[in-house]
């Protein structure tokens, strides 16, 4: 059964859009920590679009369960990482005009550049994730740099009309989960996931964690986040398919 990872980047986008202090992401992490969530998510972009430096300083010292930074492979940002020490670091992909992050990480052909920053990250005692496409070389090279987990990217997966083509995404991500498996990854999912589209990839055997954003703040709206949690993770815990 995976656990549930919240997160918090679109709480921030609303606040960013007034440039001012509310909605407060630290409180939206509590929120979701009492909602059930087993982890909160955040992603410190270069641009500084959502997520602040603040935000990701009170938030180390606030949440109690794990705390997943989501982070391009700079020289920066590492160094924030390796000083904040949140308990994961998620290396994603990451560019300037993009709306949302569009593709899985390029590990294959820059194995020499992911590994250095794998290992200071663990150096410095964070678990290490790797965000990428469910394809054969990527989660090979995944392996290959170290890390301890890879996070499938799961948007064409949700953007795909339910028939045939859904069908094809989901048996590209469960193949995936088998082979990451064998390689000794710990499997991770997400992105576009919600409330319709959840349910199969939370069933794939070894899945251990679904970290899911915008469908969750989204529902939010309407319900209040501690809900909209609590109905996520009751989805997740009995996912029938």
């Amino acid at each position: 059964m995976p656990r549930l990872g919240v997160n918090i980047d679109h709480v921030a986008t609303l606040r960013q859009a007034r440039g001012g202090v509310e909605p407060d992401p630290v409180w939206a992490a509590a929120e979701a920590e009492l909602g059930g969530a087993a982890g909160i998510t955040l992603h410190l972009r270069e641009d500084r679009r959502h997520i602040q430096d603040r935000d990701l300083a009170v938030l180390r010292q606030t949440v109690q369960v794990k705390l997943n930074l989501e982070m391009a492979v700079t020289d920066a940002v590492v160094k924030i990482a390796c000083r904040t020490k949140p308990s994961q670091a998620t290396l994603v992909p990451e560019g300037r005009q993009e709306l949302t992050t569009e593709g899985g990480l390029a590990v294959a052909g820059r194995e020499k550049t992911i590994a250095a920053a794998v290992r200071r990250l663990q150096k410095a005692g964070i678990v290490v994730s790797l965000f990428i496409d469910p394809t054969p070389a990527e989660i090979e090279a995944s392996a290959a740099v170290g890390a301890e987990a890879i996070e499938f990217h799961t948007g064409e997966y949700a953007n795909a009309p339910e028939g045939p083509e859904r069908y094809r995404q989901f048996a590209r991500i469960a193949d995936g989960a088998r082979q990451a498996q064998a390689l000794g990854l710990v499997v991770h999912a997400g992105h576009g996931l919600n409330y319709v589209n959840v349910v199969r990839i939370a069933a794939i055997p070894g899945m251990t964690e679904l970290n899911i954003g915008h469908s969750i703040v989204s529902r939010a709206i309407f319900v209040g986040l501690r809900k909209a949690v609590r109905e996520m993770v009751r989805l997740i815990e009995d996912p029938q398919v």
